[in-house]
């Protein structure tokens, strides 16, 4: 099963985090929470979840990670904050590995600079952030483009999360050349 990354930071979007979260341990994926510091609790925006830390940002490399979920909420606008949060994200992005952020998780995309060309969706409000940034701005439920799958708002939930699990999911065995006898 599938290493996945999830980043937060005080006053992620409860939801965004604990659905992804608790979605993809119950398949069997391995989620490791990462942030800024390692050991730190840091709360949910609505205080209705709470995220342990378990690796520090400085400590991860996309190589560890076959997948990174960005939850939205106010947690993005102060990771963004973080050139090493920053360099993270960008370099996920360019390993071509599976990257989702739903509602204000896309600020993150933009900071990092890896969202020029390509089609997303967002909360509202960070529309003009990523049009500004050279994305093409959708409102849809998901939106995918290549390896970054991006989502608006709590309420697409379960459409970003089926989407992420089937995105992980292993590619069928293609069969072997055939012999003749």
């Amino acid at each position: 099963m599938a290493r996945v990354a999830i980043l937060v930071g005080a006053g992620f979007q409860d939801a965004e985090f604990t659905e992804p979260r608790d979605r993809l341990a119950r398949t069997g994926h391995r989620v490791v929470v990462i942030g800024t510091a390692a050991g730190a609790t840091v709360e949910g925006r609505h205080r209705k979840a709470r995220a342990h830390v378990e690796r520090p940002v400085s400590g991860a490399r996309p190589d560890d990670f076959d997948a990174l979920v960005i939850p939205g909420g106010g947690s993005p606008a102060v990771l963004r904050l973080d050139p090493a949060i920053v360099s993270f994200v960008r370099d996920f992005a360019h390993s071509g590995k599976l990257v989702a952020a739903i509602c204000h998780g896309p600020e993150l995309l933009a900071e990092a600079g890896v969202v020029r060309g390509r089609t997303v969706t967002s909360w509202p409000s960070v529309r003009a952030e990523l049009e500004a940034a050279g994305a093409q701005w959708v409102d849809r439920e998901v939106a995918v483009d290549g390896n970054l799958v991006t989502s608006r708002r709590p309420a697409d939930l379960d459409a970003f999360c089926d989407l992420i699990l089937k995105r992980l999911e292993p590619a069928p065995a293609q069969p072997g050349p055939q012999r003749a006898e």
